[in-house]
């Protein structure tokens, strides 16, 4: 839409990918780094400045990506203000203003504050409103919207993206991350490697401790590391997710379909834990972190949750 440059091509909208434009808006590609800069910038402002701070990234001029705001992780009222009071200037540097909303979970307030702009936008602007499931947007919203299905990346699209983008990568890094991404690039290229080794390492040591049963004392070293306060829930989160993912690879060999698990650089790890979780331990380890999650959502104490999923689950 804002391509200084676009390059002939069979009818459908392209871009150059090396104007100005082009060049500044990438930079917001690796969404995850941007963010995090965000949140980092905030928290070395004064209190009474940070509480009034609302997250956004934004490399260009006329280009404003508006994720959800820590901690609450939510869309608030305050970015969309911040839409509402921009929208209707005419852009500075491109042909049109775009916003981009990066999830769906919207505060009520927020939601019902866009309404009226998605009624009636101006003609130079456009708003993208990303989600995994549009029902959970609210139907006045989708009244107002087109609807656009985005399929997923082939495995060997994104490994080939990645080797392009991500040369620090070894190929089973890579390999790893791009079945990991679920065939959304954007997701793979911003993927952070260590930060989920680290939870798997956990995770695996979490799921071999209920296993093997006996000594905890491992395991008790990880949990006590998932503190309170927002970085610990973000943390315990990740490992939430990781265990999920091994969980998912465990029934895949199980099931006799080793080719389809997403953790390929452990695969014979995963293999020798497969021998002792069945069908029926899997689906009761799955039952139990669900629980852990909604104690999450009741505060419960993090670290003694993941000890009682752990404990509940010893063969």
């Amino acid at each position: 839409m804002n391509c200084l440059n676009p390059p002939p091509s069979d009818g459908l909208p392209d871009f150059c990918g090396k104007c100005a434009n082009c060049t500044r808006i990438e930079q917001a590609c690796d969404l995850q780094t941007r963010f995090t800069e965000a949140v980092e910038a905030r928290e070395n402002l004064r209190e009474t400045d940070k509480k009034e701070t609302r997250i956004f990234v934004q490399t260009h001029p006329d280009v404003l990506v508006i994720p959800p705001d820590p901690p609450q992780m939510m869309i608030k009222v305050d970015q969309v203000r911040r839409v509402i009071e921009t929208i209707y200037y005419r852009p500075g540097e491109g042909r049109e203003r775009v916003y981009i909303f990066t999830d769906s979970a919207f505060m009520k307030e927020a939601a019902n504050s866009l309404l009226k702009v998605l009624e009636e936008p101006p003609e130079f602007a456009t708003i993208l409103l990303l989600t995994e499931n549009a029902g959970e947007l609210l139907p006045t919203i989708r009244s107002r919207s087109m609807g656009f299905t985005l399929c997923a990346l082939a495995t060997e699209e994104i490994e080939k993206d990645l080797a392009k983008h991500r040369p620090e990568w070894k190929p089973p890094q890579v390999a790893l991350v791009a079945r990991l991404s679920e065939g959304a690039v954007g997701r793979a290229r911003g993927f952070d490697l260590d930060a989920y080794t680290a939870a798997r390492d956990h995770a695996l040591a979490i799921l071999k401790s209920a296993l093997r049963g006996g000594e905890h004392t491992e395991l008790f070293k990880i949990t006590e590391s998932y503190r309170p306060g927002a970085e610990g829930r973000e943390k315990i989160e990740a490992l939430i997710r990781t265990l999920y993912s091994l969980l998912r690879d465990l029934v895949f060999i199980d099931s006799g379909a080793p080719e389809l698990i997403r953790n390929t650089d452990i695969g014979s790890e995963l293999k020798r834990l497969a021998e002792s979780a069945d069908f029926e331990w899997i689906t009761a380890a799955s039952d139990r972190l669900a629980e852990v999650e909604r104690g999450m959502r009741r505060n419960l104490l993090r670290s003694l949750s993941l000890d009682a999923f752990a404990a509940a689950l010893e063969k």
